[in-house]
C-alpha cells in the first residue's frame, strides 16, 4: 500500500476503538480556490497522537492534529478554515486556496464497524457526518455539505482479475497490488505464477485455453486480458464477459481488437455484450515496456472505478452484481 485509503481511515478508527483510544474524524467539506484534495478527503487523529490520512503535502497536518486533540478535550465538533480566510494566519496552503475541515469527535464505533462489515461484503455504504458524530446512512441519500452535515459514500476495494503471462502480467499485478488493489492473476505461465506468489499476489494456474477457473467477481471488479496472442482469448474472453464487472479490457492494436470483436460475433455473442470489451486500452498511447503498460492500464481502471459512486449518485441506481452485466 503506497498511501492510506478511505477504508484504511475507517479501519484506523475501528482499531483504536478496540484499544479504547478516542479519535477525531476530520473531513474536508469545503474548498475555496485550489486544493490538493477533493471534498470528502479525510484524516483520523487518535488521542495518543497517532494519525492517518492527509489534506496536503504536509502543510496543515500538524495543525489539524493539534486542533483534533483540542476538539477531544473540548468535547464538541466544529468547522475550521485553513488557508485563505483562516484565523490561523501562519498556516497557508501553497495552492493559495482555503479548505474547510469538519472535526467530528468520537465517531460512533458501532457505525464505523457496521460500515466496514458492509464494505467487506462488497457493498456500497455511507456515513452521515456532522459536529456531533457519525451515523450510517443510505448511500442513495448522498448529500453535499450544507453547513451542518454531509453524507459520504465508501466504495468496496477495487478488485482486478488479470489474465496473461510474462512480464506484462507480473508488472501489472505487482503495481496494482502496491496501489492497494485486490488482484487475482490467472496465468498458464508457471514462472510468472511463482514470482507473483512469492510477492504475495494471489494467482491461479490456467491449465487450459477452454475453461476459466472459478473466481469471485462483482460490480467493483475489473477484468483485463494481457495476452499478446489471441489464442488464449478465444474461449476465455466470452466466459469472462459473462462475469459481472465494471471494466472488461484487452491489450492489443486496433487491428487486433477488430479481429477480437469479429471472433466474439462469430461465437454468437450479442452486440450489447461485445460492446463492453475495451481494446487498445490504457491512458498512455504506444507504451514500449511492461512497467509503462501496467501504469497506463491501471490508471484507466482506477479512473473508471472512481467514477462508480457517481453512477449511483446521478442515476439513482444502486450498484449490484447485475449492474454491468
Amino acid at each position: 500500500m503506497i498511501a492510506a485509503t478511505p477504508i484504511d481511515i475507517l479501519r484506523f478508527l475501528a482499531a483504536r476503538a478496540e484499544e479504547g483510544v478516542e479519535c477525531v474524524l476530520v473531513t474536508l467539506v469545503g474548498i475555496e480556490g485550489g486544493s490538493s484534495r477533493a471534498v470528502g478527503a479525510q484524516m483520523a487523529v487518535a488521542a495518543d497522537g497517532r494519525r492517518v490520512g492527509s489534506f496536503s503535502g504536509g502543510c496543515v497536518e500538524d495543525a489539524v492534529a493539534t486542533e483534533a486533540l483540542e476538539t477531544l478535550r473540548d468535547g464538541w465538533g466544529h468547522v475550521v478554515r485553513y488557508g485563505v480566510g483562516s484565523p490561523y494566519i501562519d498556516i497557508r496552503l501553497p495552492c493559495g486556496g482555503g479548505i474547510d475541515l469538519l472535526f467530528t469527535p468520537r465517531p460512533a464505533p458501532d457505525a464505523i464497524a457496521s460500515v466496514l462489515q458492509q464494505l467487506d461484503r462488497r457493498q456500497l455504504v455511507a456515513l452521515r457526518l456532522d459536529c456531533d458524530g457519525a451515523t450510517q446512512a443510505d448511500p442513495m441519500s448522498q448529500t453535499a455539505w450544507n453547513g451542518q452535515e454531509l453524507t459520504l459514500t465508501y466504495q468496496p476495494p477495487l478488485r482486478v482479475i488479470a489474465l496473461g503471462q510474462g512480464e506484462d502480467l507480473t508488472a501489472f499485478s505487482l503495481l496494482a497490488t502496491a496501489f492497494g488493489t485486490q488482484v487475482i492473476a490467472l496465468t498458464p505461465d508457471s514462472g510468472a505464477q511463482h514470482a507473483l506468489s512469492q510477492a504475495g499476489v494471489a494467482s491461479l494456474a490456467l491449465p487450459t485455453r477452454n475453461a476459466l477457473p472459478s473466481v469471485e467477481s462483482d460490480a467493483w471488479t475489473a477484468i483485463v486480458f494481457l495476452f499478446h496472442g489471441r489464442d488464449w482469448e478465444e474461449f476465455l474472453l466470452p466466459q469472462a464477459l459473462a462475469l459481472p464487472a465494471f471494466y472488461h479490457g484487452a491489450i492489443g492494436s486496433r487491428r487486433t481488437h477488430a479481429a477480437r470483436l469479429a471472433n466474439l460475433r462469430a461465437s454468437g455473442l450479442g452486440e450489447d455484450v461485445i460492446g463492453r470489451v475495451r481494446g487498445h486500452i490504457g491512458l498512455i498511447p504506444a507504451t514500449r515496456d511492461p512497467a509503462t503498460l501496467a501504469l497506463s492500464i491501471l490508471g484507466e481502471i482506477v479512473s473508471e472505478y472512481n467514477a462508480l459512486a457517481n453512477w449511483t449518485y446521478w442515476t439513482g441506481e444502486p450498484l449490484s452484481a447485475a449492474t454491468f452485466r
